[in-house]
């Protein structure tokens, strides 16, 4: 990712380019409940549609080109990574069984040694 902060001047147009990509959703929502008496596939036609279009609008915004960039930068990062072979990953998920073996028994242990204390103390208990 770039360090360099970037003014957010989203300006009128992108605002507005906003505000038409959710009136397209709310109309394709509108014409969902329109066509109450057609099949389903119809009545989700103008749903799929209205994202679909609302989508086009929003990729020729700054939000847009910012979610472009923002893919981009991510898919850099991640072919900077150095992912784990297979043996370090079995080695890793064997350490990870053992201690949550272990602690299972020290917690089972523990557990038997309280019931016992609080059955003694208190004369209560099978």
């Amino acid at each position: 990712m770039t360090d360099e902060i970037k003014a957010q001047g989203g300006g009128a147009a992108n605002t507005a380019k906003l505000v038409v990509a959710i009136l397209i959703v709310l109309a394709g929502v509108v014409g969902y409940y329109l066509l109450a008496n057609q099949a389903a596939w119809l009545r989700w036609l103008p749903v799929v549609g209205g994202i679909v279009l609302a989508a086009v609008v929003i990729a020729w915004s700054q939000y847009g080109t910012d979610l472009r960039q923002f893919m981009h930068d991510a898919r850099v990062e991640l072919r900077k990574i150095v992912w784990p072979s297979r043996q370090e990953t079995g080695m890793t998920t064997v350490v990870v069984f053992v201690f949550v073996l272990a602690a299972g028994l020290f917690f089972w242990g523990l557990d038997l040694v309280l019931a016992w204390a609080t059955r003694a103390l208190t004369g209560q208990g099978g």
